[in-house]
């Protein structure tokens, strides 16, 4: 069958000649083929908006063309994603910037302080703070590679330089203070507790990944219920042990940019949850035998 690819504004790019039983994936190879210049990963098809729709229907990979009903002489409009990175990379290289910039000024203040005379011992709480900041980004670093399971294999090329200024620059920031020659540590028992604490935290967040990582069998797609641990109560239960860890760590150092880093990352992960917990909810609507969603908060009980 034939099918016209039509650009958003209507014009006819390509008209390309498919088998109906051809995947998605397929179709995007051949369109490759035609267009060196969108490759497969930078492609996105929809389908023409029905009346009453605001926006036509994305096209999965590894559905079928004849899943969507697509027939000789059928319509689909193309989108150019734009330049695409994988997310691994991002992911490793956003993690990998705050390891390596916050001990710069825990281990060299001769260089990064250099109008004052570096401490000739650093405070404990400071020590600890470096060593958990390590231990955090080690872990999702490791986290990327051997338990994440991403939901879309690329993100656009901006997101790396997006994501790489806003934890870079946050880990810049926050360790210029707490390490400053000049800082002055909390009460020590109040820095232990809370950093005992926000380390629970953070085992707490890698139970709650692999959780995540296991919901899906090879080759699934579809959306899952989360079950078990804290998601019993909870729909982002991960984002629920990252923000408390964040606002541990910034109670162990008592620092207004680290509170500010912990504000700023749970606000976005609360914008991220409350989108999930709507998906989750639309998704499993009790109707046609699908399970109906259980009632849980979103993300940071007993308030949201």
């Amino acid at each position: 069958m034939k099918l016209e690819i039509l650009s958003r504004s209507g014009h006819i790019i390509a008209t390309l000649d498919v088998n109906p039983d051809a995947s998605v994936s397929e179709l995007k190879k051949k369109f490759y083929g035609l267009k060196r210049k969108y490759y497969p990963s930078r492609q996105r098809f929809t389908l023409p908006v029905k009346p009453g729709e605001k926006r036509g229907t994305v096209l999965e990979d590894s559905k079928r063309l004849s899943d969507y009903g697509l027939a000789d002489g059928g319509k689909l409009e193309f989108k150019d994603l734009g330049p695409q990175i994988g997310y691994s990379t991002v992911f490793f290289w956003e993690y990998f910037g705050p390891l390596a910039v916050y001990p710069l000024f825990f281990f060299l203040p001769k260089y990064l302080y250099p109008h004052l005379e570096a401490p000739q011992q650093h405070h404990l709480v400071q020590k600890l703070a470096v060593a958990y900041w390590c231990f955090h980004y080690t872990k999702r670093i490791i986290e990327t590679f051997t338990v994440h399971k991403f939901g879309h294999a690329t993100m656009p090329i901006f997101n790396l330089f997006k994501n790489c200024a806003y934890y870079w620059g946050y880990a810049a920031y926050v360790s210029y203070f707490v390490n400053h020659p000049k800082y002055t540590p909390p009460n020590e028992k109040v820095s232990l507790t809370c950093l005992g604490l926000a380390l629970l935290m953070q085992l707490g967040n890698l139970r709650s990944h692999i959780i995540l990582s296991n919901l899906r069998k090879p080759g699934e797609k579809d959306y899952k219920i989360p079950r078990g641990f804290l998601f019993n109560y909870v729909t982002c239960a991960n984002y629920t042990f990252e923000i408390w860890g964040w606002l541990l760590f910034s109670g162990a150092v008592q620092s207004i940019p680290a509170y500010l880093f912990a504000i700023t990352g749970a606000l976005q992960m609360m914008q991220w949850a409350i989108a999930k917990h709507k998906r989750l909810v639309k998704t499993f609507d009790g109707k046609d035998g699908r399970p109906k969603y259980p009632r849980r908060w979103i993300i940071f009980p007993p308030f949201i």
